[in-house]
């Protein structure tokens, strides 16, 4: 049997938080990227910037969530309709990330930019935050318990090494290890330990 590919069960996230600045035409932006891997997350950082700059003219913000990003929000605060939000979330996913928000700081600097090149300086600012944080690989798992005789180990440990993420072992009569096998592939993971050892060792998902 082929490894199994994990690459399906795979997005990125930032390592950490990171900011960044530029100016434009006397006007200042200032980027933050935080982690957000849920709503709630996301919604704590956007207030902690507001309070941290609340005197700015504006902070305007996107967020993206989950493997597919499904669940995302682009938001303008009182600039004109499209020209920040949405090209935070661009950029954004131009980096192909998730589970991240950006939230852009804009202090007034007396010229207008006009829609596009607001657009332009959002893109940007979220661009530069975005190049400074380090990517951070998430792995979509299901746990898996194997259990065998010490006869079989090496070959499940070798069928683990090769498909899995990662695994928890107990020994004590018998082997017991959890493995924490890509969601998708789950299935055929099981069948697998169960073929190589000719159905002396049982391998069955954990539900959570």
């Amino acid at each position: 049997m082929e490894t199994l590919s994990k690459e399906i069960d795979i997005y990125y996230t930032i390592e950490k938080g990171e900011s960044a600045e530029i100016k434009i035409l006397g006007s200042r932006f200032i980027a933050h990227a935080n982690n957000a891997s849920s709503k709630d997350i996301a919604i704590d950082f956007l207030n902690n910037i507001k309070s941290q700059y609340h005197d700015a003219t504006h902070n305007c913000f996107a967020y993206k969530i989950g493997k597919d990003g499904l669940e995302f929000r682009a938001v303008d605060d009182g600039e004109p309709s499209g020209s920040a939000g949405k090209p935070i979330l661009f950029s954004i996913n131009k980096h192909k990330l998730s589970d991240v928000i950006v939230v852009v700081t804009r202090y007034f600097g007396g010229k207008k930019l006009g829609v596009g090149g607001l657009a332009r300086a959002y893109s940007q600012a979220a661009d530069e935050v975005l190049k400074k944080c380090e990517p951070k690989k998430i792995h979509i798992t299901t746990p898996v318990k194997i259990i065998c005789t010490y006869e079989d180990l090496d070959i499940i440990k070798k069928i683990i090494k090769e498909n899995a993420v990662s695994m928890e072992e107990k020994y004590q009569d018998a082997v017991e290890i959890v493995a924490h096998v890509p969601t998708t592939k789950t299935e055929l993971f099981t069948e697998h330990i169960i073929s190589s050892t000719r159905g002396r060792a049982g391998a069955n998902v954990i539900n959570v």
